[in-house]
């Protein structure tokens, strides 16, 4: 069925299509790069012309109904990335699975957007010249699913929103995008504040449907503002396409075109071939940087270990997101607790439940034990258990050696974001929770004399910052004051001396972040507060992107401004040590070399937003680095950061633990994830190698 579409493929392929890494587009590695100048070996169908000129494909309708450009390359699940430019009137589209039937071909289409209409999503059937036939609007699509569910069938999967998608206007292609007749009605269900509009694309929508980016207030004065994601017309716009089983997501400038293109592609409309670009109307359009990249083939590199370390995995199965160390027998070696059970040392090969365990499935749940902590905060002698149980925490109480499951009591309840910290706030010695819930941000203490009862919560921002305030938090020292203060995304919190009356703390707003590509809310996991190029002053370390890319460093100034240092970014940016991964779901610092001076732990959460393409590259390799600070009068601020592989195979949940379990003076990390319980043991350094290292710094 493809060869009566198009032919040369391996002509393609060789001149026109170079394998290389992505230079173009950020989500993604391709696995083909168009850079000929000439198309010789791709099929024109249809009234239009189109040429190559130095990696761009130029189009030119000859009539107001145009034509096609098949790409010679056929595939079924596809990512597609381009940048194009429409101008003069001009028209335009991507064509998906183009196939040929009976009557001529047929595929998936998505119209985008040309400065009158907006984007839309349609099931095309055309002549064997490219004529149009049929058009129907896709169904409407939300979730953070691979696959939805037939129509009628209910929970996770089903096609979501997007009411009243009608066909669109009858006539050629060039009417596609957004013509009246595709009125989109009602927003998508769980896209809080994006209503539709008929004949508009919902506004504010986010890539991938869902979450945060569709609505709600920015919390009062932050210094990060939701931005907005509009069609340039007349310009260079970038272009992503995913078709992946069922479901097509879209996305121009990174923006809300996934709320009004999302939709259900069922197999009928086509299961496999190239991807056609389209011109209508008048003027052309150009494409540039095109992409592709098969997302039908999955790649599982060789597992690899750091000689640093000595993985032991304890656990096979998906039980957490996070792991704690205590000493839970009073045996004078510390265990391990992740999720539902405790592992003791020394050897950590015999595991107890704390409360009954279950499985999480892989790919479509999110474990319930997303936060582990543990602390005597009964004072009894025998460390407790902090479980977050979804998003509330509840802390299991020791039963002093007893061979039983832990009495549970419900302590914090109000927790609505994903990552929670422990540090001791006070001073008092007792580590509290620093969390986002109740509309602010807050941290709670233990009442010493009530240890089970509900911690008492203490305010520290004023209200709003739970709208967005999904991902990041932490705790340290900014000013120097001697007194812990709290930052987040959105800035840091002034802890007041003590005596001070109970109320909001004297708030900086910085930026600590950026609007995520991929949706959801700005920030990413613990936020680590050290003085990284040894000024004296306390910097601000952060993933940008639990469910997107980044990580940076954020240099104080002696006027208590700080300074972006991008220390990783995305596929499009020079990274050290070449390393790009996105999803940077949990992060901790530590003294990981042995030199005196933290390093950054950080890894990939796979699957963070279930099986899905909701997020960008969300099938890498899940990845656990360790990001070593090296102090550089000559680099940017002072300092640079040398990555290390620590392992490819488990990557990073909720949270990511550094701490010398076993006491032999060398950091080791713990990690849980849906690929189990790992503990990485720190190897200690040959003396020779640690002198001449002390002899560097």
């Amino acid at each position: 069925m493809w060869k009566q579409i198009a032919c040369g493929f391996g002509i393609a392929v060789g001149a026109f299509l170079l394998l290389s890494p992505a230079k173009a587009n950020k989500n993604f590695p391709p696995d083909w790069t168009f850079k000929g100048s000439s198309i010789a070996a791709f099929k024109s169908v249809g009234d239009a012309e189109w040429r190559a000129e130095n990696g761009e494909i130029i189009g030119t309708p000859k009539s107001s109904e145009g034509g096609w450009l098949l790409l010679d390359h056929p595939m079924q699940d596809v990512q597609f990335a381009a940048t194009y430019r429409c101008t003069g009137g001009c028209k335009t589209g991507v064509l998906m699975r183009t196939h040929t039937t009976d009557q001529g071909m047929q595929g998936v289409f998505v119209a985008l957007p040309d400065g009158q209409n907006p984007a839309a999503s349609f099931d095309l059937k055309l002549d064997s010249k490219g004529h149009e036939l049929k058009r129907d609007a896709l169904p409407g699509a939300n979730g953070t699913v691979r696959q939805l569910a037939p129509p009628g069938e209910n929970g996770r999967g089903g096609a979501g929103g997007g009411g009243g998608r009608g066909a669109g206007a009858a006539g050629g292609p060039a009417g596609a995008a957004g013509a009246a007749g595709a009125a989109r009605g009602a927003g998508a269900p769980g896209v809080p504040g994006a209503p539709g509009a008929p004949g508009g694309a919902a506004a504010g929508g986010r890539r991938g449907g869902g979450g945060f980016g569709g609505g709600g207030a920015m919390p009062e004065g932050s210094p990060i503002q939701r931005p907005t994601f509009p069609y340039l017309a007349n310009e260079w716009n970038s272009l992503e396409v995913i078709l992946d089983v069922n479901y097509l997501r879209a996305w121009v400038n990174d923006g809300p075109e996934g709320g009004s293109t999302n939709g259900r592609a069922d197999e009928e409309m086509g299961s496999y071939g190239p991807v056609a670009l389209y011109v209508g109307g008048a003027g052309e359009v150009r494409f540039k940087q095109i992409e592709l990249r098969d997302i039908n083939k999955r790649i599982l590199p060789n597992e690899q270990v750091s000689s640093h370390f000595r993985m032991q995995r304890l656990n096979d199965y998906y039980m957490s997101w996070s792991v704690a160390v205590a000493d839970i027998n009073k045996d004078g070696i510390n265990d391990i607790l992740s999720g539902p059970y405790y592992y003791l040392g020394p050897d950590y090969q015999t595991a107890r439940e704390i409360y009954v365990a279950q499985f999480s499935k892989v790919g479509s749940d999110y474990a319930p034990a997303a936060v582990n902590f543990a602390f005597d905060y009964t004072g009894d002698g025998w460390p407790d258990y902090l479980v977050a149980t979804g998003r509330a925490m509840v802390m299991y109480v020791n039963p002093k050696g007893e061979n039983r499951r832990w009495e549970k009591y419900n302590v914090l309840p109000t927790i609505s974001a994903e990552v929670a910290i422990f540090k001791d706030v006070d001073g008092d010695g007792r580590p509290d929770c620093v969390f986002v819930g109740g509309g602010t941000t807050n941290w709670a203490s233990v009442d010493p004399a009530n240890p089970t009862a509900p911690w008492k919560i203490h305010p520290v921002s004023t209200t709003g910052f739970n709208v967005v305030a999904q991902h990041g938090i932490g705790a340290g020292d900014v000013n120097g004051d001697g007194r812990v203060d709290i930052v987040s995304p959105y800035g840091w919190w002034e802890q007041p001396p003590k005596g001070t009356a109970e109320g909001p703390w004297q708030y900086h707003p910085v930026s600590f972040a950026r609007w995520p590509r991929a949706g959801g809310s700005p920030g990413g996991a613990e936020m680590g507060v050290y003085d990284v190029n040894g000024d004296g002053l306390a910097d601000v370390v952060t993933s940008l992107g639990a469910h997107g890319f980044g990580l940076a460093w954020y240099e104080q100034k002696k006027d208590h401004t700080f300074v972006q240092h991008m220390i990783m970014d995305d596929y499009t940016t020079k990274n050290p040590g070449n390393v790009v991964f996105s999803e940077l779901h949990a992060m901790t610092t530590a003294d990981v070399d042995g030199d005196g001076i933290p390093d950054i732990v950080v890894g990939k959460r796979v699957h963070a937003h279930s099986d899905s393409y909701t997020d960008p590259d969300p099938n890498g390799p899940p990845v656990l680095y360790v990001f070593k600070t090296v102090r550089n009068p000559k680099a940017p601020g002072g300092a640079e950061f040398k990555p290390e592989l620590i392992h490819n195979r488990s990557g990073v949940g909720s949270t990511v633990t550094a701490f010398d379990v076993n006491k032999d003076g060398v950091m080791d990390i713990l990690t849980a994830t849906d690929r189990g319980t790992f503990v990485f043991w720190g190897k200690k350094s040959a003396p020779a190698a640690s002198a001449a290292k002390a002899g560097t710094k």
